[in-house]
């Protein structure tokens, strides 16, 4: 019988509000989070397993991994959609509210 081999994911860059999200879909979808890292984004040698104590200049880095492809890429398409409706309502709130020009 052959070995079952995993696939991986990596999403880099992960806005600290969502990264407890990601985690969570990843465990409900048959998901591994195989490697968590906070690597600095001035200097390439200093990368964390945990996050620091002043995680400002860091970015958060996930590795997935999981035994079907498809599994990963529902992900992918979760945190891109995620993404995308955070990017709309961000952009709602930049709307300027209309001007009262009563005399």
């Amino acid at each position: 019988m052959g070995k079952i081999q995993n696939k991986y994911l990596e999403i880099k860059n992960i806005n600290k509000d969502i990264v407890d999200w990601v985690e969570d879909i990843a465990e409900e979808n048959n998901c591994r989070v195989e490697r968590k890292e906070w690597k600095s984004k001035y200097n390439s040698y200093v990368v964390y397993d945990y996050e620091p104590f002043c995680s400002e200049g860091f970015e958060i880095n996930l590795l997935l991994s999981a035994k079907e492809i498809a599994s990963l890429n529902f992900i992918k398409y979760l945190y891109k959609e995620k993404l995308a409706t955070i990017d709309y309502l961000n952009n709602c709130i930049k709307i300027p509210p209309i001007k009262n020009y009563s005399h």
